[in-house]
């Protein structure tokens, strides 16, 4: 009896998916947050009312959609990323929540600023949703690498050809402000600019590995080589002197250095980059007066306490009201620091949660980004490797920015805390952002499915001789 040999299939041990552990923790984070609005409505001396609760299961109903999301498309996913930015965005409305109550109490007029980000973090859920399913796969962003880029270039160019009246706010041209809707596109572009850059980076990587002339251990590129470097130097300068927009300069110039470093392992691109900067932020400090205004009162805010260095003194004030445990919940005074609940969110919590909570805070988004190096780690594709590390890379600076900036490390930027700080546009995007790491995710901890190697005729005929035996 004659047997056919079937090419045997080897499998990967299915890893588990955790979603379950994903929704423990998302309840968790839903606990959490509803434990700190009842802290702020007591410490407050309002009326505990029953209807609180609502507000936690509507929190907790937007994000389970989204984890239902993930648990269908993909469910590889890494189960802390949802629930932590889940937990900081809670976080966030509590502490905007806790603003308005003081500024009602100020002003007489009711202030719906938690419930406006209450919506933006309902809409920017439903962004997330909508990129985890129909992106099926994000290999295919690469395809559309030029698109982005020039989509993100005409986004951040759109803000400094408006006029003032609808484009400026605080001295920077970043904001496109029609009657009743307002939308600031820097916040998009990152995340187009970073899909182009990682595009390009992949597709012309021999350009950027070219060997140049050795100087002082580093093997610097060829002059022929540097057009790129010098293109987004000529973005970032562009937009910190029309624009006027410090922060978003920093970061998107900062990003690009860590993307061409990740695909070519040179640090001589790293320090060209560098020095580039610094000799544009020089001539810009002697050339722009926003610029020179921004260092000097980074270099000395006590100077002018009542004008320019105003908010930076509130800020730390505010730190050392907060000492190590903080004032608690609703018992400090973060109103008296301007746009608290925007640029200085994070000196609000400084005073109310202390040292400690502060850490906690910058811990979780250390998790976030430790766990998106982690994807870009395990990732199986080029582009993928360098889109994840870049996202994740971009969270951190803009948190080293916005940190940095509230507690006078470098000078005032402007830029916002990810999920966090009122804003629909941050909210919206960085939303987005965890979507494609969210499959990028999926990608990495998907196990494979093999077939063995075809058995070779030869072989075949020498197996079924033998089982003829």
């Amino acid at each position: 009896m004659t047997t056919q040999v079937q090419p045997p299939v080897a499998v990967t041990p299915p890893l588990p998916t955790r979603r379950n552990a994903e929704l423990l923790l998302l309840c968790f984070a839903a606990l959490i947050t509803v434990a700190a609005l009842l802290i702020v409505e007591a410490n407050q001396e309002r009326d505990l009312r029953w209807n609180l609760p609502s507000y936690g299961l509507l929190f907790l109903a937007a994000f389970a959609g989204a984890h239902l999301v993930i648990r269908r498309f993909a469910p590889y996913t890494d189960p802390l990323l949802l629930p932590i930015v889940a937990l900081l965005n809670g976080l966030g409305l509590v502490m905007i929540h806790r603003l308005d109550l003081v500024t009602n109490r100020l002003s007489g007029h009711h202030h719906p600023s938690a419930t406006q980000q209450m919506l933006w973090t309902l809409v920017g859920v439903a962004a997330f949703a909508l990129v985890v399913t129909l992106l099926k796969d994000h290999r295919q962003l690469a395809r559309y690498g030029y698109i982005c880029g020039v989509t993100g270039l005409v986004l951040l160019a759109i803000p400094a050809l408006l006029p003032a009246s609808i484009s400026e706010q605080n001295g920077a041209k970043i904001w496109i402000r029609l009657p009743g809707f307002s939308i600031q596109p820097a916040e998009f572009s990152k995340i187009l600019l970073l899909i182009f850059f990682s595009a390009v980076l992949i597709a012309k990587r021999r350009l950027f590995t070219s060997a140049g002339k050795h100087v002082m251990g580093m093997t610097l590129p060829r002059p022929r080589d540097l057009a790129p470097l010098l293109a987004a130097w000529a973005i970032s300068v562009g937009v910190m002197a029309f624009e006027k927009d410090l922060g978003t300069s920093l970061l998107l110039y900062a990003s690009f250095l860590v993307v061409v470093y990740l695909a070519t392992q040179r640090f001589s691109w790293v320090v060209l980059g560098l020095v580039l900067f610094a000799a544009g932020s020089v001539v810009a400090y002697f050339i722009f007066e926003h610029v020179r205004i921004r260092v000097q009162t980074w270099w000395d805010p006590f100077a002018d306490p009542d004008g320019t260095g105003y908010q930076m003194v509130q800020s730390l004030f505010s730190f050392a009201t907060g000492g190590i445990f903080g004032t608690g919940l609703g018992n400090g005074q973060p109103d008296t620091v301007p746009a608290a609940s925007t640029d200085f969110i994070i000196a609000a919590f400084g005073e109310e949660l202390g040292l400690v909570g502060l850490a906690s805070i910058l811990m979780l988004y250390t998790i976030v980004i430790v766990r998106g190096m982690r994807t870009a780690i395990a990732t199986r594709d080029s582009f993928g490797k360098l889109l994840a590390a870049g996202l994740a890379s971009t969270l951190a600076i803009q948190l080293f920015i916005v940190v940095g900036g509230v507690t006078q490390l470098i000078p005032l930027t402007g830029l916002t805390t990810p999920w966090m700080s009122y804003g629909g546009s941050s909210l919206l995007a960085n939303y987005v952002l965890l979507a494609i790491l969210v499959r990028i995710s999926h990608s990495a901890r998907r196990p494979l499915r093999t077939r063995a190697r075809e058995t070779s005729p030869i072989a075949a005929a020498k197996t079924e001789v033998i089982e003829r035996v």
